[in-house]
């Protein structure tokens, strides 16, 4: 096994910042035969081994498997950022699916946040969480949305933690002239998503569930009420199985597939921000109001910057480069600023920026499609699905109920008609 310092993902281009800070990253063996099991899970992000540990702690025997390292997905490489919510504002998606089931998905979304620092303090897990985040309009005409953003939450959401920013706030919290408003959320924050995602790995190999990297699954099918999950290193066999490769699905299951596709979002760090202290002086993590979203936060003394994204298999020759570029359009002063490190990684996303959670075969289930907003609804998601297994009334059932549509297109046409969609919508952005 290569180490920490050498191994690049190949699923995932650059070594990114987390990586570097971590130190040497735990191994784990591959799968060394075949095993049968209760449950078997593929993918070794939040959502897999947050559900092989509330499995196992319970007395299930768990079979989990990972393509590459733990770490190497979106669970590893991502922005960091909390939240509020689900993807959509709540009153946006309480204009979709009314205010009922909007209102118990946000309180889902809570019941997330809460369950993730509690389960990083109980375990030890030192995950750098850092309060507040800055929600902000790169329009003008977005200021009325904004201002009943805040107003809607406490009032209608019972969540009295954000507050409106006019303009002037609103650049002095940032020290950017660049937007026009925003909103502060001083419930909740920021995180170094590699250390939480190397102790859950840890928490989970303790409680007793079977985990092995470098395992990839070449197939997976249902019959004689079994599930067999093939591999290079051998066969899985179990009563159930969940499928939480989110982005990564690649051609393994052709439902979730059709359901979840893949884009890639790229992030950079700079060098010590040492001679710009005002550039984000709270330590507020940022995402603005674009379509292709705009991410970044002060963390470790850097700025972390996400926003490019490819919507092709491709990845960019020079991911620094265009980071740079969107940097100076928000902090001219940082034109020049060194990145020391640029990464990329994989986002899943579906249709309508919900979560997609289905049976895709009897005793299968798969979970993904966080757009972007994974890093609290993953580790809750295992968390209920592990409930769902062991017969409790779990809000996995909301997720489910969802209508998900698949994306057009077909297998074919499904990914050329992604990209031409998604580069029209970022290219509304710029009007």
């Amino acid at each position: 096994m290569a180490s920490q310092e050498t191994w690049q993902s190949p699923i995932s281009p650059g070594l990114s910042w987390y990586q570097a800070t971590v130190g040497e990253r735990p191994s784990y063996a591959a799968l060394d035969g075949s095993r049968t099991c209760d449950v078997a899970i593929i993918g070794g992000g939040y959502t897999g081994l947050q559900a092989a540990y509330n499995l196992a702690k319970s007395g299930v025997s768990v079979v989990l498997i990972e393509a590459c390292r733990f770490g190497d997905g979106a669970s590893g490489r991502n922005g960091g950022q909390l939240g509020t919510g689900q993807r959509w504002w709540p009153e946006e998606l309480e204009e979709k699916i009314g205010y009922e089931r909007s209102k118990a998905l946000f309180d889902l979304a809570e019941a997330a946040k809460r369950h993730l620092l509690d389960f990083a303090r109980e375990h030890q897990i030192e995950i750098d969480y850092v309060p507040g985040q800055l929600n902000v309009a790169h329009k003008a005409s977005y200021e009325r949305d904004f201002r009943e953003n805040a107003e809607i939450a406490a009032q209608r959401y019972g969540y009295p933690h954000i507050s409106f920013m006019d303009e002037t706030e609103t650049q002095e919290r940032l020290g950017s002239k660049r937007f026009y408003c925003g909103v502060r959320d001083v419930g909740t924050g920021h995180i170094h998503p590699l250390k939480l995602l190397i102790g859950l790995a840890r928490v989970a190999a303790n409680a007793g569930a079977a985990i092995f990297e470098m395992t990839k699954a070449k197939a997976i099918r249902q019959g004689g009420g079994k599930v067999t999950i093939e591999t290079d290193k051998g066969t899985i066999t179990a009563s159930r199985a969940l499928i939480a490769c989110n982005g990564h699905i690649g051609n393994l299951e052709p439902v979730t597939a059709s359901h979840v596709m893949p884009i890639r979002s790229f992030i950079g760090a700079t060098a010590p921000l040492d001679r710009h202290p005002d550039v984000l002086p709270g330590g507020e993590a940022v995402a603005d109001s674009r379509f292709v979203v705009r991410y970044f936060r002060r963390f470790e003394g850097r700025l972390l910057f996400g926003g490019r994204e490819a919507y092709t298999a491709d990845n960019p020759r020079d991911i620094s480069q265009h980071i740079r570029r969107q940097i100076a359009e928000i902090y001219p002063e940082l034109k020049d600023i060194e990145i020391t490190h640029a990464w990329g990684g994989t986002v899943g996303i579906t249709m309508p920026r919900q979560l997609f959670v289905r049976e895709v075969m009897p005793g299968v289930t798969s979970i993904g499609g966080y757009s972007g907003h994974g890093v609290m609804l993953s580790n809750y998601c295992g968390k209920l699905y592990a409930e769902t297994v062991l017969g409790k009334a779990g809000d996995l059932d909301l997720f489910a109920s969802l209508d998900i549509p698949a994306f057009p297109g077909g297998p074919r046409m499904r990914a050329p008609l992604l990209f031409l969609a998604l580069s029209w919508f970022a290219l509304r952005d710029k009007f």
